[in-house]
């Protein structure tokens, strides 16, 4: 059985130590929204299955040949021939601020489209347990936006839990354009996840939280960066502390908490423990550098119980 799936583009990344008009060399890895969730929770011990699109060139091969060696099922995901891998660039501008440039019009990922997503629903055997979408694949275009319309649909039609993470991006579209994209899709999410910020654009309403319960989700959980997260849903609200650690990177955080979140779902846990599984992989996100390379597997969750500059023997 599937328990996760999740569909997005991944890029090839590019990390510099300073600004890139000065040149210098530059670290490789991947980096994509669902993909980092996806990465989380197979190092936690499930089944995740990633749908993208990638190029036939070598940061294509380098986001399939990842994926696959972190145990990702990428068997509905596809090459096109006729496109390029999307790029990310990272530069740290000052301090722990780190500035993202992005290279990914007209590119493989963008190309996704609703026929991708049908064949993990068509498979034999029961539907995958949970879908993740976010707001990131419907701001790549017409085709991926209606591949996550269609992947909610066939979902809620199955019986999968939906969760959609908000995820919105400035730099790829407003805030009235997602709200017009995301907003009909509630009807049909369980779960929402967003950041404080991010909560209007699914609601004008001016208590967002009571306005989503009401349109159906069945829980609302907001992150609050370094105040940790709340859960609200119809059986109350679970706030939990954020776990201190030395602040490295913070980019791909908001991702590293999804997966523990959804981890402690699949697991059976209570609100609590969920959220407390959420933290706590997140701050592992943001204490060591990379959008995914830092993830723990299930054995070294309690590693941050352990005091500051502490040995593990």
């Amino acid at each position: 059985m599937t328990d996760l799936l999740t569909l997005g583009e991944t890029m090839a990344a590019f990390r510099t130590t300073g600004p890139l008009r000065l040149g210098g060399t530059a670290g490789i890895s991947v980096a994509g929204s669902e993909s980092t969730v996806a990465i989380g929770l197979a190092r936690l011990g499930h089944h995740a299955a990633w749908i993208g699109v990638t190029g036939t060139d070598e940061p294509g091969e380098l986001i399939r040949r990842t994926l696959r060696a972190e145990g990702v099922d990428l068997r509905w995901s596809r090459v096109d021939p006729t496109a390029p891998t999307g790029l990310i660039l990272f530069e740290n501008r000052v301090a722990d601020i780190n500035r993202v440039t992005y290279h990914r019009a007209g590119s493989a990922g963008s190309r996704l489209r609703p026929v991708d997503v049908t064949p993990a629903f068509d498979a034999p055997g029961p539907p995958p347990r949970l879908l993740h979408v976010t707001g990131i694949t419907c701001a790549l275009g017409v085709e991926p936006y209606q591949a996550v319309v269609e992947a909610v649909r066939r979902a809620r039609a199955a019986g999968t839990t939906v969760c959609l993470d908000v995820n919105h991006r400035q730099r790829l579209w407003s805030v009235a354009e997602a709200a017009d994209a995301l907003r009909p899709l509630l009807p049909s999410i369980d779960l929402v996840v967003a950041s404080d910020d991010e909560l209007a654009v699914l609601t004008g309403a001016s208590d967002p939280v009571p306005a989503l319960l009401s349109a159906g989700v069945t829980e609302v959980v907001v992150k609050h960066g370094a105040g940790g997260a709340t859960s609200h849903s119809a059986t109350g609200v679970v706030h939990r502390p954020a776990r201190t650690v030395p602040v490295v990177d913070t980019v791909g955080a908001g991702d590293a908490f999804v997966a523990g979140l959804l981890s402690g779902w699949l697991d059976g846990a209570d609100v609590p423990a969920r959220l407390d599984r959420a933290v706590t992989t997140g701050a592992f996100a943001v204490a060591t550098r990379g959008d995914w390379e830092g993830l723990p597997d299930r054995a070294e969750l309690a590693l941050l119980d352990h005091g500051p500059g502490g040995t593990v023997r």
